[in-house]
C-alpha cells in the first residue's frame, strides 16, 4: 500500500470517528476501551494527530512528548478534533516524499510512509472504538488494509523491547488471515517476539479468521474468531499484547 492510499483511508476514518463520537455524545462509555468515555477517546486521538503532523511538518528527527489536550468538551472538542485531523491529512498530502523525521517502528522506507501508515491504523482502530460507543454496525475495513495492520502490529510494535508477549521457553504462535494470502509465524521466548511472514514449521497455537476481524482481535477490540492448539498462548496474547 502506498502513501496516497493510507492518507485516503486516514481522511475517511477520521471523519467517521468524529461522526460516531458526535452521535454517541461526549459522556458515552467506550466498550472497547472501558477506562474511557468518548471525550477521552477524542482528546487522545486529536493529540496524537497533532503530534504526528508536527514531526512531518517540522522535519523533526529527535523524539518529543505529546502535548496535552485542551480543556474542551462537546461541540468545541469535536471542532478541535476535526481541525487537527484536517491538518494531519493536509500535512501528509503535501509533504516531500523524502522528508526526514522521527519514527518509532522498524521497516519504514521513509518518515512520510511511516506516519501515513501509522496514523491510518491509529485512526481506524479508534474509529471502531467510537462506533462501539455509538452502537450499531461499524464501518467495514478493507481486507488489504487489515492485513497491513496485522503486519504492522506483529512485525513492528511487537519487535520492540517493550513488548510483553514473552514466554520462559521457546514457543510458536501462528496468525492466519483466512480470506487473504497472509500468514505469520510468531516465535516467542524471553526476548521480544520474532515474527516472519510465512507458515514455516509447526505452531503450538493458531489464531485465525477473516483479516478484518483478526485485525481488530489482535488489537484486543474483538474476540479472536478461531483459536486452535494450546489456549495458553491465545490467553497470553490477550493479556500481554496491549501496546505501551
Amino acid at each position: 500500500m502506498d502513501v496516497s492510499r493510507f492518507v485516503e483511508i486516514l481522511a475517511g476514518e477520521g471523519r467517521l470517528l468524529a461522526e460516531a463520537a458526535e452521535k454517541a455524545g461526549p459522556d458515552a462509555e467506550v466498550p472497547t476501551c472501558p477506562e474511557w468515555r468518548v471525550r477521552d477517546l477524542v482528546r487522545h486521538t486529536g493529540v496524537v494527530h497533532r503530534w504526528a503532523a508536527a514531526f512531518v511538518a517540522d522535519g523533526h528527527v529527535p523524539p518529543r512528548p505529546m502535548g496535552d489536550p485542551p480543556e474542551l468538551d462537546g461541540p468545541e472538542l469535536l471542532a478541535w478534533y476535526r481541525e487537527g485531523h484536517r491538518g494531519l491529512v493536509g500535512t501528509l498530502s503535501g509533504a516531500a516524499p523524502d522528508v526526514e523525521c522521527f519514527t518509532f517502528l522498524p521497516g519504514s522506507p521513509s518518515g512520510l510512509a511511516f506516519w501515513s501508515r501509522r496514523q491510518a491504523h491509529e485512526t481506524a482502530v479508534h474509529r471502531f472504538d467510537a462506533e462501539s460507543a455509538r452502537g450499531g454496525a461499524p464501518a467495514p475495513i478493507a481486507t488489504d488494509f487489515a492485513v497491513d495492520g496485522i503486519d504492522e502490529l506483529l512485525r513492528g510494535f511487537h519487535t520492540r523491547r517493550r513488548s510483553r508477549v514473552r514466554t520462559e521457553a521457546p514457543r510458536v504462535l501462528r496468525v492466519r488471515a483466512t480470506d487473504a494470502d497472509a500468514v505469520w509465524t510468531v516465535r516467542l521466548s524471553p526476548e521480544p517476539p520474532v515474527t516472519t511472514r510465512d507458515a514455516d514449521g509447526d505452531a503450538e497455537c493458531e489464531l485465525a479468521g477473516p483479516a478484518e476481524q483478526l485485525y481488530l482481535a489482535l488489537w484486543n477490540r474483538l474476540p479472536v474468531p478461531t483459536t486452535s492448539g494450546d489456549p495458553a498462548l491465545a490467553t497470553l496474547w490477550r493479556d500481554a499484547s496491549a501496546v505501551i
